[in-house]
């Protein structure tokens, strides 16, 4: 599919032959706002808490360079990314890239991939925020409230905000996103003015030796999952301000941010508890969560470790209100298309929000969620972990099927855009992705989806035939590359 294509109409009439909204608010981000959704998905406070101790006890006091080499391979796969966001202006995000390069069919193969990772991934990461909401107000607030009870009121409460539009959800996540960040700052400075601990800010886990000891693939592949969100530099980009100009700016800011931030308070992180024993200690500490907690009450004492403990849980909630935001687009972007029913892919008529997207996003979350509730399974060994394995098997699958559009895509662009952004890049983070989607495969139960969450895995090729079915089935389905 031509990403030159005269775009659709912005409004198409509906059942009742009222004119119905087709398209979203433009021009309501810049650079700023773009790059805050993004990190906001990536939850900067709840990967560094939650998935850092994961990566040292894999790697030791190598974690912060293989956050790093992370950042080297989505900067590389950016290359290619950018120079196909200045052709094309969608909220389709991944699945336009994959429509544009290779097909229609091929497009509507990886929507349905793509479904099934926002929606495995959210619901597990709503089943995570679901204990430690619970946690926080029964240990710090002296509140038992049922888990059930807190999740169905957040997820609620996240829901509403995206309905009500973006600029309310900037809002939110401008300031709980500053605060997380904030938070991570106070303790990086605290370690290094006390001398950086016991290793006194050594760089030895930068070594060659330290970043290639044995454990590297899995914790690799734990540093990619804390990428996961990147994609919003896109979806958002039918409402950004200029897009040519803000998407590329946002790609590389986002991704400089979240790496540098990465590696540099894991760094702390590392020297603080002893680079010698820093993988031991993690690994002690995996199943109870307090590696970074005890880490910040030696250096800055228990009322900063009770500030930590607020952080984590609105660090969720900012997490999920990026996700659901972004999610909502990319409904919104396939109902258009009509790759799924086309009264998701309508905005309201007041604020161009995509309300239904929105609404529909919250209802199937609810029920996959009750689902594994009336299953009894447990919300972290089985919801969570299940179903992160699943979302990130298929997100890599999605990545690496989108490296193969840009090559394919950008090939008759190399004259004007040069060998490196059109062929180089995009053939780099292929490989890069092709190695680590056979680490996520080779790996599965490290991930979790051990036991029977193995059989989850059957849904990608599942989602991907029914998603190619639909687009052999109605040969109108157009994924609108460009709207600029």
């Amino acid at each position: 599919m031509s990403g030159t294509e005269p775009a659709p109409s912005p409004t198409r009439p509906g059942a009742d032959g009222a004119v119905q909204n087709s398209s979203l608010q433009r021009d309501r981000l810049g650079v700023i706002g773009v790059t805050f959704f993004v990190v906001a998905a990536v939850a900067p406070m709840a990967a560094v808490v939650g998935g850092s101790p994961v990566v040292f006890a894999s790697t030791g006091a190598a974690a912060p360079a293989v956050f790093l080499l992370a950042g080297v391979l989505f900067t590389v796969f950016s290359v290619g990314y950018v120079t196909m966001s200045r052709r094309i202006r969608n909220a389709g995000g991944f699945v336009t890239y994959v429509a544009s390069g290779l097909g229609t069919r091929a497009g509507a193969a990886a929507a349905g991939v793509t479904v099934l990772f926002y929606v495995a991934v959210q619901c597990a990461l709503w089943s995570q925020y679901g204990v430690f909401v619970t946690q926080l107000f029964a240990d710090r607030l002296g509140l038992p409230v049922p888990r059930v009870v807190l999740l169905l009121l957040s997820l609620l409460l996240v829901t509403a905000l995206t309905a009500r539009g973006v600029d309310i959800s900037l809002k939110v996540l401008g300031v709980l996103l500053l605060l997380e960040v904030a938070t991570f700052v106070v303790l990086d400075i605290g370690i290094l003015v006390q001398g950086g601990g016991p290793s006194g800010g050594s760089l030895a886990g930068f070594t060659p030796d330290a970043v290639l000891a044995p454990g590297l693939g899995v914790a690799f592949l734990f540093c990619v999952a804390c990428f996961t969100g990147f994609e919003a530099t896109v979806v958002f980009s039918e409402e950004a301000r200029d897009p040519r100009r803000t998407i590329p700016r946002a790609a590389y800011l986002s991704i400089g941010f979240i790496g540098l931030f990465y590696a540099f308070t894991t760094w702390c992180l590392s020297t603080a508890n002893g680079l010698g024993t820093v993988q031991d200690d993690a690994a002690a500490k995996l199943e109870s969560g307090t590696f970074v907690p005890d880490i910040a009450g030696r250096y800055l004492g228990s009322s900063f470790v009770t500030v930590l403990d607020f952080l984590v849980v609105t660090s969720f909630l900012a997490m999920l209100i990026g996700f659901h935001n972004l999610f909502a687009r990319y409904v919104f972007a396939l109902g258009r298309a009509g790759a799924i029913p086309t009264v998701l892919g309508r905005t309201s008529s007041r604020s161009r929000t995509p309300v239904a997207a929105a609404l529909a996003i919250g209802a199937t979350e609810l029920v996959v969620l009750g689902g594994f509730e009336v299953a009894r399974a447990d919300p972290i060994g089985t919801t969570y972990f299940w179903l992160l394995a699943l979302g990130t098997a298929s997100l890599l699958t999605v990545l690496l099927v989108t490296c193969i559009a840009m090559l394919s895509f950008l090939a008759g662009s190399r004259a004007e855009e040069g060998l490196w952004r059109t062929t180089v890049a995009p053939a780099l983070s292929l490989v890069g992705f092709v190695v680590v989607l056979y680490l996520a495969i080779t790996n599965y139960a490290l991930l979790g989806g051990s036991g029977a969450g193995t059989w989850l895995l059957l849904g990608i090729p599942l989602l991907a035939v029914l998603g190619w079915w639909r687009a052999t089935a109605r040969r109108d389905l157009d994924f609108a590359a460009n709207l600029s």
